[in-house]
C-alpha cells in the first residue's frame, strides 16, 4: 500500500524540522516540505536541511511579489491595523502560505497538510481555517499542538533521531516577512519591562538615528503606492526601500498588549518601518480625497477588516465584500504625500492630489475667497430648528 503524502509548511527551524521525522514516524507518510519566501532572511540551507532530515521533496516558492500586491496592499488600502497598533504582517502571510500548500497538495496528490503552529497562538487558526476554505476535504495535522512538548523535549527528540538542527540560544521567538517583524517570549513576557535593544533588528534606537531629518515623497495611484521621490518603483522595491530608510530613522517600533483570538492577552513587540510610513501617508491622502461620510464609514470598515485578517478569515466572502467597498473608495486616492522622518517620528508635512476635495478658494480667509458667507445665516437657521423646537416644547418651566 502506498504511503500517504503530507505537505508540511517548513521554516527550517527546530519545530518544523522535528515535524518532518515525527510525521514520518506517526503517520507512516512521505513528507514534502514547502517553504514560502515572503521576505525571510536566510533560505540558503532550508532545502538541503529538509532533504537531509528525510523529506522526499523540498519546495521553495518565491511569494514576495504576490504577498505585497495581493495581500499587503489591499490591507493598506483598507487601513487595516489590528487594535490600532499591529499592521498584521504575520496574519497576512499565513493565508498565502496556506494557498501554496493546497496547490502543492493538488499537484502531488497529498491527503493532508501539516504546520508547526502551537496550540495557544493565532497562527493555528489562520492556517487551519484558510486550508478549510480553500480545500475543505484536506486534513490538517498540527504536530506541535498534538505533542505539547517543551523546547527541551523537542531538542531531545531531535538528538535521538539525528535531526540536524541549530539550537539557537536567543531568548526571543521571531517571525518576519517583508511587511513586518514580530518578537515575543523571554523578558518580553513581562509587560512592565522595557524591551531590550536586542529585540530589534530593523530599526535604530533614537540615540543612533541621524541628527537631520529626511523627507520622502510617496506617490499613490488609486490608493496603491507606486513611487518614491518621483521615481516609479515595483511594489517589492518600494517596501524594501521604505523599510531601510524609515528603520534608519527609528520608525516602526511597536510595543503592544494584544488580545489574541484564543482568549488570552500577549505582549508583542513589532517592527514595521515601511508599514507605518505607508499607512500614515495613505491615510493623509485619503483625508484630502474622500468625503466626510466616506472617511467615517471607512474607519469602521478598517477595524472590521483588521479583525477579519487577524482572526484567519482572509478567504471569507465577508472580506471580499469589504474589498469591493474599499476599492470603490480608492478611485480618487491619487496624489503625493511628503513625509518627514526624524527621531522615530513619521510626520506628514505635505499632500497634494489632482482629485482633491480641498479647495483653496473655499478655504482661504484671504482675497479670492469664494465661500458665500451670507448663505450661512439661512443654513444655521434650518440646522438649528430641531434644537430650538426641542427647547420650546420639552424644556420644563
Amino acid at each position: 500500500m502506498d504511503k500517504e503524502t503530507i505537505i508540511l509548511a517548513y521554516s527550517g527551524g527546530l519545530d518544523t524540522s522535528v515535524c518532518v521525522r515525527w510525521l514520518q514516524e506517526h503517520h507512516n507518510a512521505k513528507v514534502i516540505t514547502l517553504t514560502a519566501d515572503l521576505g525571510m532572511v536566510d533560505l540558503d540551507n532550508v532545502k538541503s536541511k529538509a532533504l537531509q532530515i528525510g523529506a522526499t521533496e523540498a519546495l521553495i516558492i518565491d511569494g514576495r511579489k504576490e504577498f505585497i500586491e495581493s495581500f499587503v496592499f489591499p490591507a493598506l488600502k483598507a487601513g487595516a491595523i489590528y487594535e490600532e497598533r499591529y499592521p498584521l504582517a504575520t496574519a497576512l502571510g499565513r493565508p498565502l502560505i496556506a494557498k501554496y500548500m493546497t496547490e502543492a497538495a493538488i499537484k502531488f496528490g497529498a491527503t493532508s497538510l501539516a504546520h508547526g503552529c502551537t496550540g495557544k497562538g493565532n497562527d493555528q487558526v489562520r492556517m487551519d481555517v484558510s486550508v478549510g476554505a480553500l480545500a475543505p476535504d484536506l486534513k490538517v495535522i498540527a504536530p506541535v499542538r498534538e505533542w505539547g512538548w517543551s523546547r527541551d523535549e523537542e531538542i531531545e527528540y531531535a538528538l535521538q533521531h539525528n535531526i540536524p538542527v541549530e539550537v539557537k540560544k536567543s531568548r526571543f521567538s521571531v517571525d518576519e516577512n517583508l511587511w513586518g517583524r514580530s518578537v515575543e517570549a523571554g523578558e518580553l513576557e513581562d509587560p512592565w519591562e522595557e524591551p531590550p535593544e536586542e529585540a530589534y533588528a530593523w530599526t535604530q534606537p533614537i540615540s543612533r538615528t541621524p541628527d537631520n531629518p529626511v523627507y520622502v515623497e510617496i506617490g499613490f495611484v488609486k490608493g496603491t503606492p507606486i513611487s518614491i521621490d518621483g521615481e516609479d518603483m515595483p511594489p517589492l522595491d518600494l517596501v524594501n526601500h521604505l523599510n531601510s530608510i524609515a528603520g534608519e530613522h527609528g520608525i516602526g517600533r511597536i510595543d503592544h498588549i494584544e488580545n489574541r483570538l484564543v482568549g488570552i492577552k500577549s505582549r508583542e513587540v513589532y517592527e514595521a518601518p515601511a508599514g507605518l510610513t505607508l499607512f500614515t501617508a495613505h491615510k493623509s491622502l485619503e483625508s484630502l480625497t474622500l468625503s466626510k461620510n466616506q472617511s467615517r464609514l471607512k474607519q469602521l470598515i478598517a477595524q472590521e477588516y483588521a479583525d477579519v485578517v487577524y482572526n484567519g478569515l482572509w478567504y471569507s466572502a465577508h472580506r471580499r465584500n469589504m474589498d469591493a467597498y474599499v476599492e470603490s473608495t480608492q478611485q480618487n486616492v491619487t496624489g503625493s504625500v511628503r513625509i518627514k522622518l526624524y527621531k522615530g517620528n513619521c510626520i506628514v508635512v505635505g499632500r497634494k492630489s489632482p482629485r482633491a476635495l480641498y479647495s483653496h478658494k473655499l478655504a482661504t480667509y484671504e482675497r479670492g475667497d469664494t465661500f458665500d458667507h451670507r448663505a450661512s445665516e439661512g443654513f444655521i437657521s434650518i440646522y438649528g430648528l430641531p434644537i430650538r423646537t426641542e427647547t420650546r416644547n420639552q424644556t420644563e418651566l
